[in-house]
Order: C-alpha cells, then sequence, then structure tokens
C-alpha cells in the first residue's frame, strides 16, 4: 500500500479539492471551518491557482456564480450561518445551470450557537439552496479519507449534472485526524463547455448566463430539466453502506458522525444480545429511499439517531411508509451521543 498522510478534516477537503481540479476558491472564515480557506490561501498560488477571501459569505458564492460561468472548477466553504448567507446566490446558480462544490462543517445552532459538532442543517442541505424549486445533490462523509475523496469527486458531479454540490460535514469531522490515502491529480483545466459564456476571444458564439426567465412556460422548461437531472442523480449516484447484523431485528439509520458512534453502538449492543444492523445513508440527496424500505420489511422496528430535533428521521419516514414503527434518538446543540448511549436506547426497544 502507498504511504497514506495524516489529515484533519478541514486539510482533506482542501487537499481533495486540489487533487479533483479545483483553482478558484471564494470564501470567508467561519469556526469550524477556518483552515480550509486557511489551506487553500497556501496551496492554491502553488498550483497556479486563485484565492480569494470575500468581504462576506453572499459576496463569496456570487463569486462562484461567475467562476462557475466561465467553465471554472470552484469551491467555496463555510459553516451553518455562513451557508445561510449563500441561500439566494445558490438559488441563482440553480437557475443558470451551473456547477460549484458547497462544503459546509456544521455547528450548533440556531442562531450563532457554539462551535461543537451537529447536523442540524440537514434540512438547509438537501431541501435548502434559497427559492424556487431547486435541491442541491448532497453527501455525508464519515471518516477523513470519506472528507477527502468526497470532495475530490464533487467537482466532476457537479459538471455532471450541471447544479451546485454539497458536503455535510460537522465540526468533529473537521478537526479530526486520520490518514487519507491521496489521489490521481485530475484535469484542473478549465471545461470546455457549449453553455459557458462565449464570445469572440472565447471562439464561439456569444453566450449570456442568467437565471432569469420572464415567460412562465420557460420558467417551467428549466424546471422540468432540473428534476429530469435530480432523476439522472438518483439512478447513478445514490450511496449508502451497511454493516451489523445480517439477519437484524433493529435497523440503525445514521449519517456522518453520528453513523461513527452508531458503529461502536451496534458492536455494544451485539455483545449484549441485540442483533441489529447500521445503514448509512452517503448520499443524503438523492436519498437512499430502496434500500431503507427494503430493511423496512424485514426488522420489527427501525431506529434514527441524529443530532438534531429530528430532521434526517422524516426522510426515513418517508421511505419505510407505515410498514414498521421508526423510533427516534436525537441531541441538538452541540449535545453528541455517546456508543454506550446508543447501545442503550437498542436494548431497550
Amino acid at each position: 500500500m502507498s504511504e497514506r498522510t495524516l489529515m484533519d478534516g478541514n486539510r482533506a477537503t482542501a487537499e481533495g479539492a486540489i487533487a479533483g481540479g479545483c483553482r478558484y476558491f471564494f470564501g470567508y472564515p467561519i469556526t469550524p471551518q477556518s483552515h480550509i480557506p486557511e489551506r487553500m490561501s497556501l496551496r492554491l498560488p502553488e498550483v497556479g491557482g486563485v484565492y480569494l477571501q470575500a468581504e462576506s459569505e453572499v459576496a463569496a458564492i456570487n463569486m462562484c456564480y461567475g467562476a462557475a460561468a466561465c467553465g471554472a472548477k470552484v469551491m467555496t466553504t463555510s459553516s451553518s450561518p455562513g451557508i445561510s448567507l449563500m441561500q439566494e446566490g445558490i438559488s441563482y446558480m440553480y437557475g443558470a445551470e451551473l456547477p460549484c462544490v458547497i462544503v459546509n462543517m456544521v455547528r450548533g445552532g440556531p442562531g450563532l450557537g457554539n462551535i461543537a459538532a451537529a447536523q442540524s442543517d440537514y434540512w438547509l442541505s438537501t431541501r435548502g439552496g434559497g427559492h424556487g424549486d431547486g435541491q442541491m445533490i448532497t453527501f455525508a462523509p464519515w471518516s477523513i479519507q470519506e472528507v477527502y475523496d468526497l470532495t475530490y469527486e464533487s467537482f466532476d458531479i457537479a459538471l455532471k449534472y450541471r447544479a451546485p454540490v454539497s458536503l455535510l460535514g460537522d465540526a468533529i469531522l473537521a478537526q479530526m485526524m486520520e490518514p487519507v490515502q491521496e489521489r490521481k491529480p485530475l484535469d484542473a483545466a478549465l471545461s470546455q463547455t457549449d453553455w459557458g459564456i462565449g464570445g469572440e476571444r472565447h471562439g464561439r458564439e456569444k453566450n449570456v448566463i442568467t437565471s432569469i426567465y420572464i415567460q412562465p412556460r420557460a420558467l417551467e422548461e428549466l424546471n422540468h430539466r432540473l428534476y429530469a437531472r435530480y432523476a439522472q442523480a438518483a439512478r447513478e449516484e445514490t450511496r449508502w453502506a451497511e454493516l451489523g447484523a445480517e439477519d437484524p431485528e433493529i435497523l440503525v439509520c445514521a449519517y456522518g458522525i453520528a453513523a461513527r458512534i452508531c458503529q461502536t453502538g451496534l458492536e455494544l449492543a451485539a455483545a449484549a444480545g441485540v442483533k441489529a444492523r447500521l445503514l448509512r445513508p452517503i448520499s443524503l440527496f438523492p436519498f437512499p429511499t430502496a434500500p431503507i424500505r427494503e430493511w423496512s420489511e424485514k426488522v420489527r422496528k427501525i431506529l434514527v439517531v441524529e443530532l438534531s430535533m429530528g430532521q434526517f428521521v422524516e426522510d426515513v419516514r418517508l421511505a419505510v411508509e407505515g410498514r414498521c414503527p421508526v423510533e427516534f434518538s436525537g441531541h441538538t446543540g452541540g449535545v453528541v451521543h455517546t456508543p454506550e448511549e446508543v447501545a442503550g436506547v437498542l436494548g431497550n426497544l
């Protein structure tokens, strides 16, 4: 096996982005993701890229709009309140059909909250992206290797679907350290597109990118086009992982850092005779509805564990459609489950 490098999640985000071809970064510091722009400010000049600290998150997302319109692989990163400020710009990118990678290292909320780990931006990412009918393809890593890999892959995924792609992390993933296997760098050149801005100096016909469609039928056509891409993403990008008992009585659904905690919780519960299996969505949108629905017909209960008051659990319930009871265990505000707590909940179901 080739050599691996010890990284925290913030550094893995930056290095995965650069290896994935990102050469433009616009952002603004906010804990717990501030080390991502710091790392990008050092690394991008080394590879011929552009780093610019915007005056605000509003400015950063609109700079991403401009770079994406030129066909660039571009990224911005922030934490919860900063992502809230970007919502209008993200919706404009949907409307203009522009690719971008957006990383959210979630902190406790609402409001300024705190800088502890939370998963309370699930709705903001999977239902968010501002006004209108757009939705954001969203991935949720659970390890530093997955932070690197998903960031690396997200640029080409964004280009494929001409849409923003989000990575939903948290304060623990941002700062915990694990060995990372780095990957072969991808092409960083500006993509040759037939939809980017055009004109004589670009060697193609003039093209103006906009998200305004005055005629209702034209705007409806855009929405149908976007949702056709979402349907394609559901077929080609839906990802999940499973571990635990092969013949479980209980299915545990958790994502991100909560799933890491549940992994140990399942091991403790198994030692006490509880047969449980963990299903971990890697893509939150598109959502792995089919495997959850399939398991709901085989287990007697499903337990959802998440670091919020209950957001992810709603998608699980939609997938289950009443086939079996869905129980919920949540913490919020930066409070995190322990493996022993998860094992205890499983033992009492």
